[in-house]
This record gives C-alpha cells, structure tokens and sequence, in this order.
C-alpha cells in the first residue's frame, strides 16, 4: 500500500478523530457546529433578544438622543418676548353674548434684583428651587415625573426649574404641550448659557403672576401689603413666594376657608429656607403669619357684581381644569357665561328692594349685614344669576361661592331624602315616610341600636312637641326629630347622600354624627343652590356650570362633557319635595309665597344667628339666599341680632323675601309649572290613631293622660283635603285664627277654655291643609297678619307679624328655628347651629 495520504474527500470522516478544541457532539469551542454556523435557538429562548440585540438597540437610542439634542440646541433659538409678557384682558360674556365685564389691564413694575431684599429672593428659591443656583438649568426627572403625573390624571404638576419657569413666562406660553416643553427644554439650556444667575432670577421675579392681577414681585408687594418690594419681611417674602404655587387659592383674604393650605404653605417656605441655612431657628421661631391687606389693584370694570362674576367663573375654570389661573392669567379669552342678564339683574334688585334699602348706618347691627345668592336651573345645571355682596370693589370676599358658614335646618332636607332612598327605618322597625311620628320634645335624648347616644338636641326655645309627624317637625324645624332620623338612617349615610346630591365631599364639619340633620356643615351658597336643584330634578344631579363657551383669537376650546347622574332615587327626591311644600304653604317658609307660583323650600339659621338662609325651588328655578353677619374690617363672624331694625334675622325673613320677589321676576311671562311627583309609597297615609305608639324610642303614645295629649291627620292630594289637629288639656286655654278658621277660639283673637288645640287653613292648588299654635295662662293674645303661637302669662300681647313667643319676627309658629344655646355634643367638637 502507498504511503501517500488519500486524498481529501475520499477518506472517511471518523467522529473519534475531532480535532483539538472540538466536542463529542460536532461543535467547536465556539459554540458552532462543524458547518462553522451557530445553531438555531429552540423553545422560549427564541423569544428573548441576545445581548447583541439589546446593546445594539441602546447604542441606537443614544444615537437618535444625541442626534436628537444636538438638532433640537441647532434650530432651537431665543425667541423675542411674547404677548403674553404683556398680557391682554380677558372678556367676560353674558349667555346672550352681551358684555358683562373686562377683567383690566395687566399690573406689573419690573425692578432690579439688587431691591429684592436677600432674604425675599431665598424664601422664592425655598419655595420653588432650592438647587438653583448649583444645578443645571433643566431638570429632566423632574420634567418626566411631570409629565408622568399629568398623564396618569394626578393633575397639571410641577416639575421645572427657575430658568424653565422665567423662559415659559417671558418667551413661551402656558400652554401644556409637547412642542412647548421641548422649546422649554433647549430654550433653558442656551439662555443659562447666555445669563448669569442673577439676571435669569430678576426676569422670573419679574414676570411670574402673584394673583390679586398682580404680575412680578414688586406689583405684588403693593397688591397685597401696600409697600415696595425692598421693605418686605421675611415672613412677607415668604408668604407672595407661596404664592406662586396657587396664586388666588392661597390668597387668605379672598378666600378666608383656605387659610390652613395657605398657612401650610408659608411654613414649607420657612422651613426650607431653615434647612438650607438662609434662615436661624430662631427667627424662624419668631415669625408670624402675616395676612395681608385688601386688595389694592385696580379693578376699574370690575364693580357692583361684575367682579364676583369674574372671580367665580376663573375659580369654576381652574377648579374643573378647563383652564389653569396662571394660562387664563395670561389674557386673550373670550368667555361666554351661562349668567343670564335678565335674572341676573332681578336678584340684584331683589336684594336691594329687600335688604340693602332697609339698611341704617345708625344700627351699628346693619353694619355687618352681608347677602349671598346663587340662581340654578335644574335641568341645565346653569348658573343663571349670583349676588356676591354689596360691590366688588368695596367687599371682596364673594359670598356666594365662600364656605365658611353653618347651613342651618336647610341641611334637613338631606336627612329626609336619605331615608327614602334607603328604605330606612326607625328604631322601632317602621319605615320613614312624611307621616312617621317621632319624639318631639326638647333636649329628647337620640337612641341607637345600643341604647342612649348621650346627644339630646334643644329645640328653639325649648319647646315640647310631643309626638309629631316627619311632615309637621319639618315645617316647625324640630330638631329633636331630626337628630333621631339621622341616626336611624345613619350619619354616614347622610353624609354620602348630601355629596350626591351635590355638596363637596370636602365640606368643612360635613361629619358622620346625628347632629349632620342640624346644619353645622359650610357649603357655599352655590354648593346649596346644586344640592337643591337635584331635589327639583327628581333626584337626578346635573353639576353646576358657570361656562357655556370659551374661545381665544377665533379657535374654541372644548369645555367637559356634562354628566347627569341619579343621585337618589326620583320617589326619595319628590317626596322629599312634597314636604318641603309643606314649609312654604304653612311653614316657616311661607314669605315665598311671593313668588306666585308652586314652590318648595326650607329655612335655615346658623350658630348664634350668624346668617340666615332659604332654598328653594319652583319645578324649573332653584335658588338660594342668605344673610350672613361679619365684621367689616376683621371679617370676624357676628351675629345678626338687631339687623334690619329685628330682633333677629332668620330663614323665614328677609331670605325669604328675597327668594320670593326675585323668583316671580325671573319667571315672569312664563306659564306657572306645577311638580310632577312620584311618592314613596305610604307618604299619604294618616298618622297612627290615638293610643298607637309613635315611631320614636322612647316616645309616649299619641294618647296619654294626664297631659291628654292626642293627634290625628289626615291627608290627600290633587284637589283633596289635608288637616292636622290636636288637643291637650290640663288647665290651660288656647283659641287661634289663622287662614280663616278657628279652633277653640274665636276670629282675630284667642280666649281662655280647658282645653288646648291647634289648627290651620290654607288652600294651595285645590287642597287645604292646616296648622297652628298659641298658648295662654290667664290672658289673652290677639293677633293679625303672621301671628306666632307665643305664650303669656298674666298679660296681653297684640300686634301684626310680632315675634310671637320669643321667635324671629315675620316667622309664624314662634320657635321655628333650632337652639343654640346649649353646649356642643359630645359627638362633636364644635357648636351646633340653630333652625
């Protein structure tokens, strides 16, 4: 055999033979097969990209952002200033497209920084960017967590820095988008590269809006405190330079129920500068919240009620972030409101006509008498008129929209729409309905499902009722009566009705305890107006709008879809609307029958009689009224004893008055509207006959003696009859006329018998219902016109629309309203309001 090697191709391969480096299976230390290629991945590990792929796909991202960034700083440039550095006004329209107002021209005096003193220039840096002065002029996390937040709908947040605020105020806009915040972004880069620090400070310092229209910090330092910029304090620094985070809504004396945010805010300040060693621990110790003075700027264009409307429609727009301030700030908008001119005008007059007229600088009372007022159409959800207080340039604080005073019994109505809509039952297990008999004597201890609550509410000038139906206590105001129903529907679920039916859930002292049914909650007059107008749209909640359009240089801009919810059922809103009828036929309400049309409403008085309060509603118009009492030069709350020549002012009175004069205006020439209701079943069905036991714990029987104590009623509806009667005996009299009947009495007067009653006539749209009370021990009381049931002992009282008993004059009954002349319960840490 030759010794010459075969030729290759010819010899066979042996596996054995792999050469060096190469494994049993054919692959090389490579991983490669003998083919020299590597083999194809099976199963899941198809799916996961090689690391080839993942530092190639990062090398490519860093390519295009460098790429990217060197384009953008190319073409990017300074721009000149904007308009918006000398912004326009704003038009502010009625729904008819006439003008309602212009919200002026812009304030602001540019100033060097060397006139900031050192410690206002570091309280701005706290407030807004501690690392200014050592960190880059953009702050990209920060930039993404914004943008982050604002897509996840946690709100417009922050997230830029000093040179990106200066360069969006002086060269950009407000406007939230992509393209902005990427001209923001290079923008800032080159001017840091161009300015010093110092400079870039002194343009934001002079362009950054402070509120009050006030744009920089030396028109600032006028609008709030009077003085230049070079004599503000450090506490005074502080507080503009937590400013800049909400402009209006920390402004305390604009909106006094946000002090604690605001004061919130001023310490953060003052804390920073502590932390970043610009301020000694004890200075800050020493420093006080100053609240500063009224508001200073012009605001030509801006009087009588123009300037509230002003205020509330910014507030409507920032608050449902269709605008924020800042971007509205920046002028430009033509704003179409939902305000119409008509009734707008009627609720001014009516509050003239009504109180304003009969105001006397000699009555030291009439001094701090102030008026709110909001108009709804419950349909639409449209604001249609508000009355903000005297004039805008004279008071500031707008009463229609502040919340800061106790509602009163007007909050009752929620109590009694929350039982019906959840089929709630007394203690004794009977459903609640208008003729449910409750325990209605005073200081009558609550009772749980575990016994005593420890909480017994006084009713107004403490009287006894005795068992009383859900209808009757509604129309007198008993609280007794209410206070239980609210525990045996539940706080809490009161609480949640009243959101639903439309106030905030953030509602100051809006707290799960039985005394919610008396009104020691603040809602705005507006909130009220909301609240109601569900009511009289049968349950169904249209949310409030004070906006119809908006547009600037031509485009419009879209405004939120309204949405409608069913907030209670319609036989819970209805039948709360038949007993609030009730309070306007022959209640505490019936001032409002003025209004010549079918209505419903209910009074109401805060605390020590600090305001006063009616809502109501015709089945097409709610509004609501009340009189508030407050210092003019402290803005402290007072009580209104006194004013307009009363002894007191309640719900039933002026309110009233005005809901009525103005509701007949704003309806005029259109065709009466009557309610379409759907009851719950059993709201027609009489009381229980005497000798049944009533619903209340604890509650004697509807027929007792001694005492004798006893009531009947009977009702119907759509041109029936309705009545109520009851009689006592134990050695006293009482006669009394009132709608043209009388019972153990005689016409225009009472006379003494052994026994007691009480009746009423009234017809409204073919029914009559009936109701009244008097009490005399050895004389006699004789009355005209709006008589309440007081009491004399050993005397005579005569007179026409007298108080009656010790109760608010112009109010029938004598003891309408709720008493607060009791320590708070113990359930809660703060004083209850009256009626």
């Amino acid at each position: 055999m030759s010794d010459e090697p075969q030729q290759q191709g010819w010899a066979p391969r042996d596996p054995s033979a792999a050469g060096p480096g190469s494994s049993p299976d054919g692959k090389d230390a490579s991983g490669k097969g003998a083919s020299g290629k590597r083999p194809r991945r099976a199963g899941r590990r198809r799916l996961l990209p090689t690391w080839r792929m993942v530092l190639g796909g990062l090398l490519f991202c860093a390519f295009v952002l460098v790429l990217g960034f060197i384009v953008g700083y190319k073409i990017v440039d300074i721009p000149a200033a904007n308009v918006a550095a000398t912004a326009q006004s704003n038009v502010y329209l009625y729904a008819d497209g006439t003008q309602i107002a212009r919200d002026g021209e812009v304030n602001r005096e540019n100033i060097k920084l060397a006139q900031v003193p050192l410690s206002v220039q570091r309280a701005v840096l706290a407030a807004e960017d501690r690392g200014f002065y050592n960190e880059p002029a953009v702050d990209p996390q920060g930039m993404v967590r914004a943008a982050w937040n604002t897509a996840t709908g946690k709100g417009t947040q922050g997230g830029s820095t000093i040179t990106q605020q200066y360069v969006k105020n002086y060269y950009l806009g407000q406007e939230q988008t992509i393209v902005r915040k990427t001209k923001e972004f290079f923008i800032a880069i080159k001017l840091n590269r161009e300015q010093t620090k110092g400079q870039i400070l002194q343009g934001y310092l002079n362009t950054s809006y402070f509120g009050r229209n006030a744009y920089g910090i030396q028109a600032a330092a006028q609008a709030y405190y009077g003085k230049n910029v070079q004599d503000l304090s450090t506490a005074e620094g502080a507080y503009l330079a937590s400013l800049l985070n909400a402009p209006s809504e920390f402004d305390v004396v604009l909106h006094p129920d946000n002090r604690p945010a605001a004061v919130a805010r001023w310490n953060y300040v003052l804390d920073g500068m502590v932390k970043e060693n610009w301020l000694s621990p004890a200075a800050r110790a020493g420093a006080r919240f100053p609240v500063p003075g009224k508001v200073r700027h012009s605001t030509i264009g801006l009087s009588g009620q123009r300037g509230y409307i002003v205020q509330a429609v910014e507030e409507y727009l920032a608050g449902s972030r269709i605008i924020d301030e800042k971007t509205l700030a920046s002028g430009g908008y033509r704003i179409t409101t939902t305000l119409e001119r008509k009734k707008q005008n009627a609720l001014g007059k009516a509050v003239e006509d009504q109180v304003t007229s009969q105001l006397d600088s000699d009555r030291p009372a009439d001094r701090d008498v102030r008026v709110g007022a909001a108009s709804i159409d419950p349909e639409s959800g449209h604001v249609v008129a508000m009355y903000g207080g005297i004039d805008y340039t004279r008071q500031y604080v707008n009463n229609a929209t502040r919340r800061d005073y106790q509602v009163g019994s007007t909050f009752k109505p929620f109590v009694f729409a929350s039982a019906v809509d959840n089929g709630s039952q007394t203690q004794n297990g009977r459903r609640i309905t208008p003729n449910t008999v409750y325990d209605g004597d005073n200081h009558h201890m609550v009772e749980g499902p575990d016994g005593s609550t420890g909480y017994d509410p006084a009713n107004e000038d403490d009287v006894d009722y005795g068992p009383i139906p859900v209808r009757t206590a509604t129309d007198k105001s008993v609280n007794a009566v209410y206070a239980q129903m609210a525990q045996d529907v539940g706080p809490a679920t009161v609480r949640d009705t009243a959101v639903a039916l439309g106030l905030p859930g953030n509602t100051p002292d809006l707290s799960p305890y039985p005394s919610i049914a008396l009104g020691p909650a603040t809602p705005s007059v507006l909130d009220m107006a909301g609240a109601y107008a569900t009511l009289a749209n049968h349950g169904m909640r249209n949310p409030y709008t004070l906006v119809k359009k908006i547009s600037k240089n031509g485009t419009t801009l879209a405004l939120p879809r309204p949405t409608t919810k069913q907030a209670v059922s319609r036989e819970a809103a209805d039948t709360t609307t038949s007993i609030l009828q009730s309070v306007v036929e022959s209640g505490t309400g019936t001032a409002a029958r003025a209004a010549g049309r079918p209505a419903a409403g209910k009074t109401g008085t805060a605390e020590d009689d600090k305001a006063a309060w009616f809502a109501g509603y015709t089945p097409n118009l709610t509004t609501v009224v009340a009189i508030m009492g407050a210092d003019p030069k402290t803005a402290r709350q007072k009580p209104l004893y006194g004013a307009l020549g009363q002894a007191r002012i309640n719900g039933g009175g002026a309110p009233a008055q005005i809901w009525g004069q103005y509701t007949a205006a704003a309806l005029q020439g259109t065709a009466p509207a009557h309610f379409e209701l759907q009851l719950e079943d059993g709201a027609e069905e009489a009381a229980p006959p005497d000798g049944q036991q009533s619903d209340g714990p604890g509650t004697p029987s509807a027929s007792q003696s001694p005492g004798g104590r006893g009531q009947t009623q009977g009702q119907t509806s759509e041109g029936q009859d309705q009545g109520r009667s009851q009689g006592q005996t134990g050695g006293r009299t009482q006669g009394q006329t009132q709608g043209g009947r009388t019972n153990g009495g005689t016409d225009g007067g009472q006379s003494q018998t052994p026994t007691q009653g009480r009746s009423q006539g009234q017809t409204a749209e073919g029914r009559t219902q009936g109701q009244s009370q008097g009490q005399s021990d050895g004389g006699t009381d004789t009355g005209g016109g709006d008589t309440g049931g007081g009491s004399a002992d050993g005397g005579t009282s005569t007179g026409a629309d007298g108080p009656g008993g010790g109760g608010p004059p112009g109010d029938t009954g004598g003891g309408t309203h709720d008493t607060g002349a009791h320590p708070p319960a113990p359930d809660q840490g703060h004083t209850r309001p009256r009626d």
